[in-house]
């Protein structure tokens, strides 16, 4: 690595950037490393200072990360400091965040001030709350995408991993951090020196617009699958869910067929992986949206609040009314909930 340092064309004129890190009560310290760590190696291999960061917090205390971890940060939020990109991490319990008064106000000032203002993760429902979002593309997390939508509709979300644009870069959270930062290096000192940043770090570089897609989810993909187009059916009809025999003829096999496609693509019959999804987006309605606990059951197709609260319980071993929040010790949505949760 010596050598590569040593034989590297500079860079002419490179633009120094300097970037403040609001550090937000439960954010995730793997984006907070992912945000720093691409800025230190830029520095390292060309030996000059391009970028400089500042953590910050409302008050300047320390912040404990979502996994417990007390985090120390070097000023508190004020008007002494000028950046020319701040960005709001956040991931857990960001709503709480939402009533900051003193951040609020503090982004808007660093905006009016000259920076770009974005966000990693939960960061972006932040400025939403800071009226900062209305317009702008937010790429958000899959799974927080519903009660994004439904508490903000003014944001354009996507499902994308990262953006730049509009003078808001904004992460979906985890490693689409670092082709976010990537990309910043790129348009502040040049495409070598990213490309080099990116090479030391072993990242495949992704672009932008690139969905997330949920890798870890087993579900088919192919356009011409009967299972995917099955899935998509469900996915899109939630709210008045269709029985088996109709979505098979809307793929058109019989349903005898795509049940057995089901079992031997997802391991599950289609009536299971239906109510799986109904379940998810339950769980993400009950966590992340204000909407009644009436108005979930009602938007996942359940025919009464004592079906739906009954369903939600074997699911998740908690009632829905009590699980209000996305945090730390909040029920977690596995993509092997039972059968047996599947409503009577």
């Amino acid at each position: 690595m010596s050598d590569m340092i040593k034989t590297r064309v500079p860079v002419d004129n490179p633009t120094s950037q300097h970037l403040g890190l609001v550090l937000v009560p439960g954010f995730s310290y793997l984006t907070m490393a992912m945000a720093i760590e691409p800025l230190f190696v830029a520095n390292w291999i060309s030996r000059r200072k391009l970028f400089d960061w500042s953590t910050l917090s409302s008050d300047g205390l320390a912040v404990t990360a979502s996994n417990g971890i007390k985090t120390a940060v070097d000023n508190p939020l004020g008007t002494e400091q000028r950046f020319d990109i701040v960005l709001v991490l956040a991931s857990f319990d960001a709503r709480q965040a939402t009533a900051d008064t003193r951040l609020l106000q503090w982004l808007r000032w660093a905006e009016r001030s000259g920076a770009e203002v974005g966000a990693i993760e939960t960061g972006s429902e932040i400025l939403a709350a800071a009226g900062m979002m209305e317009d702008q593309t937010a790429p958000v997390h899959w799974y927080n995408i519903e009660g994004m939508r439904e508490r903000y509709p003014r944001v354009n979300v996507t499902d994308t991993l990262y953006s730049i644009a509009g003078r808001r870069p904004i992460s979906a959270g985890a490693t689409a951090t670092l082709d976010m930062m990537i990309a910043l290096i790129a348009r502040a000192a040049g495409k070598q020196l990213a490309d080099e940043v990116a090479h030391h770090l072993l990242l495949q570089k992704r672009p932008a617009n690139v969905h997330q897609k949920a890798a870890d989810v087993p579900w088919p993909t192919a356009a011409r699958d009967p299972v995917a187009r099955a899935r998509q059916i469900m996915a899109a009809t939630i709210d008045e869910p269709k029985p088996c025999n109709e979505i098979a003829g809307m793929v058109g096999v019989s349903e005898r067929h795509l049940q057995r496609l089901f079992r031997q693509k997802l391991g599950a019959s289609m009536a299971h992986i239906h109510h799986m999804l109904r379940m998810e987006r339950a769980h993400q309605l009950v966590q992340l949206t204000d909407l009644t606990i009436t108005e979930i059951a009602v938007a996942c197709g359940f025919a009464s609040l004592e079906v739906f609260s009954r369903a939600y319980k074997r699911a998740f071993n908690i009632s829905p009314s009590l699980d209000r929040r996305q945090s730390v010790d909040s029920s977690v949505f596995r993509l092997s909930v039972s059968a047996d949760s599947a409503p009577t």
